[in-house]
């Protein structure tokens, strides 16, 4: 294999049977979309939603000293998850930057699986494995055990209802357990991307085709769809949900990106990054940094990643993720802007695209918020 192939994930097969068209995406050839991303997110808003997120890093920490390491390594407190819960954290650097958003499954007393976004599984991989230094846990790389299917949307649980015998009802949001779907082992996780209810699906690679197929029959009639990255990316911008590389980056602490309370400061012992975290959270707390907040366009005019957000000519905030709402019915963005132009309603506010200056309205996030 060349190292300029693209690596491909189990169901690669069935996405080119179902005509999708596939992208590269952090050295992995995956469907961006099947047909319309706007059919395929309303799908999500209305029904339910197939994605394959195979391309995701798992990595597993076992062993007597897993919890220690984990609390050493990560910003939060991972000693506390009970198992068979879930948390979402942050690695960082030592100067505080953020490496990658995680998120962290107690599957066991002893036993953890850290999933990593799929540009960072590399890079967290050796973090973790360079911290584990002095503890008695092992590190594994464990992305070829697994293939990752989630089903999403208000439909998504009696759909997975039908095919598994795992208590969905008594699972709550970001837990996880063990059961069988379509009479295959799996580790079902209350978890999404997306701002729906919805499940994510741990199976070895060799049962993924039966699972996808399994699904796709058992939502025929809730009006399941296949969908691809493209629409993943504006579900999860509508719900307000970083992306790494766009809200995150090793340039910012969990305190420049509004995100500071996923560090746990009064857990037991050092962690890295801790005395920088502790100086971001104070230079936060006396001069609050950029915020980042939500934007709706008044005309039609999409936003993207890098555009300046203006004032008066001057320059007071950068666009990190923008696109066509299909649910807002117009172009929205989330972008850090400074404390004195952050507050919703604050007027004069617009987007240089392309050197005219777009009116965008400024609104708290999240942009759209399911009814429980």
């Amino acid at each position: 294999m060349s190292s300029t192939e693209l690596r491909r994930t189990a169901l690669d097969a069935t996405h080119r049977a179902l005509g999708a068209t596939m992208t590269d995406f952090a050295g992995w050839d995956m469907p961006l979309r099947y047909g319309s991303e706007r059919d395929e997110h309303i799908a999500v808003r209305t029904r339910a939603g197939l994605f394959d997120l195979s391309h995701m890093g798992e990595i597993a920490v076992t062993g007597p000293q897993a919890a220690a390491l984990l609390d050493h390594a990560l910003v939060g407190n991972i000693s506390g998850v009970k198992p068979g819960r879930a948390r979402y954290t942050m690695i960082c650097r030592e100067d505080g930057g953020i490496l990658d958003d995680l998120i962290v499954y107690r599957l066991g007393e002893t036993d953890y699986l850290v999933v990593a976004n799929a540009s960072n599984a590399g890079a967290v991989l050796e973090a973790l494995t360079a911290r584990a230094a002095g503890f008695d846990a092992e590190v594994r790389d464990d992305g070829d055990a697994h293939a990752l299917l989630a089903v999403q949307g208000p439909e998504s649980a009696g759909i997975l209802g039908s095919l598994t015998d795992a208590d969905l009802k008594g699972l709550k949001y970001y837990a996880g357990l063990p059961g069988t779907v379509a009479g295959v082992p799996a580790l079902i996780a209350r978890t999404g991307y997306t701002g729906e209810d919805g499940f994510e699906l741990f199976v070895r690679p060799e049962h993924a085709a039966r699972v996808w197929e399994a699904l796709t029959e058992a939502g025929k009639d809730a009006g399941l769809v296949p969908c691809g990255l493209s629409c993943r990316d504006t579900l999860r911008l509508e719900a307000g949900m970083p992306l790494y590389g766009h809200e995150l980056s090793t340039a910012l602490t969990p305190f420049d990106a509004g995100l500071g309370r996923v560090v746990k400061f009064e857990k037991e012992g050092d962690f890295v990054g801790r005395a920088a975290l502790a100086e971001a959270a104070e230079r936060a707390a006396a001069e609050p940094p950029r915020v980042l907040v939500g934007l709706v366009a008044e005309g039609r005019r999409v936003p993207r990643a890098g555009y300046a957000v203006v004032v008066d000519g001057r320059t007071v905030g950068e666009v990190t993720s923008g696109a066509p709402s299909p649910t807002l019915g117009r172009p929205i963005a989330m972008a850090y802007v400074d404390a004195a132009h952050a507050a919703p309603g604050t007027p004069g506010v617009g987007v240089d695209i392309r050197g005219t200056h777009e009116p965008y309205e400024v609104v708290a996030l999240p942009f759209y918020q399911r009814q429980k």
